[in-house]
């Protein structure tokens, strides 16, 4: 697929190399049809006596020397339309890169725009034509994009604030007001007020994973799958590693999150004495369990808010894979799933520049 410089060069060229064949053709045409007309005028042209001790050789007559002339002017037009058709291919394509350099500059800013970016403009300078206009266009876009950034994450504060307060306040009065002889009531508003905050806790990463990452740092990603792995405990899963070094660039607390809620995933969502493999090797974290069947057409359902499967319904408040997809494309990374053939699922994270490392499947989910 050819770029839109290759594509204005070669037009510049061959209209260039149109207008130039067409122009010196009709010059030589026209030269060779003055001289023959010139030459008809003057009448048969006198024979010149042969000199003593040269007979046999004939001076040129001016027919054969017009002729002559003629061939030798066809082969300078054909060099010379060869050398201008070379020199316009340089031009063109010089001329096209210039013209294309603010596009260049409007492309490199969209692709360098992140989240903690949004102030950066174009701000192209030149003659108020169509580039001018394109490059306000957009800039007038950033403007209002970061505006609603800003604001989003204002909302997001203020809603994170508000909202964990009461909680918090809930949560003490019941553990501190009610009495002990209304324990079964007092454990069940403990824990629907529990659910409640793990739920807001939720939406707020969630949000925040889909805002993008303000700054990256190098982050141990070994370590962060060892950390969740020893605070996700359970007697009745056996959980099996295999864990090689890696370092990738994002959010600490945001990847031991996507850690976390694959593992405990895998554990929620199994059978007693079921198990959990968790490979991270090649730059491809692997979580695989046992448990029930996954139908492959549910398969996208799973990454979505509030979607659970018929077969965990009642367990968790669906949001756990949707934050790890959302966690996993804020840091360019993918993330795919697919059954396993004697039940469970098997979910990959394959983070950028080791997309070749697992094959997609039929089932895979990429963000």
């Amino acid at each position: 697929m050819t770029t839109v410089r290759v594509r204005l060069t070669l037009i510049y060229s061959g209209l260039f190399l149109l207008t130039s064949t067409v122009l010196l053709v009709t010059v030589n045409l026209l030269l060779r049809h003055a001289l023959d007309r010139r030459i008809g005028r003057l009448g048969p042209a006198p024979v010149a006596p042969a000199a003593p001790g040269l007979s046999g050789h004939q001076p040129p007559t001016l027919p054969d020397l017009v002729n002559e002339v003629i061939d030798y002017q066809w082969g300078v037009t054909v060099a010379t339309v060869g050398i201008l058709t070379l020199v316009s291919v340089i031009v063109g394509w010089l001329v096209a890169g210039r013209i294309l350099r603010p596009v260049h500059r409007i492309t490199a800013t969209a692709q360098r725009l992140s989240m903690s970016t949004l102030h950066e403009r174009i701000a192209l300078v030149g003659p108020k034509d169509e580039l001018k206009e394109l490059a306000d266009t957009f800039d007038a876009m950033l403007d209002r994009l970061q505006r609603s950034v800003e604001g989003q994450r204002r909302f997001i504060a203020n809603a994170s604030h508000e909202l964990r307060t009461p909680l918090a306040v809930q949560r003490a009065a019941i553990e501190i007001g009610l009495p002990e002889d209304v324990g079964e009531i007092r454990d069940k508003l403990l824990f629907h007020n529990h659910r409640t905050e793990s739920l807001i806790n939720a939406l707020l990463v969630l949000a925040q994973a889909e805002h993008g990452l303000e700054k990256r740092t190098p982050v141990a990603l070994d370590e962060v799958v060892l950390l969740a792995l020893a605070e996700n405990v359970s007697d009745e899963v056996t959980v099996t590693t295999r864990i090689e070094p890696l370092v990738v660039d994002g959010d600490p607390i945001l990847l031991s999150r996507l850690v976390t809620n694959l593992v405990d995933n895998a554990t929620r969502y199994n059978h007693p004495g079921g198990t959990v493999e968790v490979t991270l090797s090649h730059g491809v974290l692997t979580v695989r369990n046992t448990g029930p069947h996954v139908p492959q057409e549910s398969l996208g359902d799973l990454f979505e808010p509030f979607r659970r499967l018929q077969t965990t319904r009642g367990q968790g408040a669906g949001l756990g894979l949707s934050i790890a997809a959302s966690i996993a494309k804020a840091h360019g990374a993918d993330i795919r799933a697919s059954p396993n053939p004697g039940g469970g699922l098997e979910l990959v994270v394959i983070f950028a520049g080791t997309e070749d490392a697992v094959p997609a499947t039929d089932g895979s989910s990429q963000c």
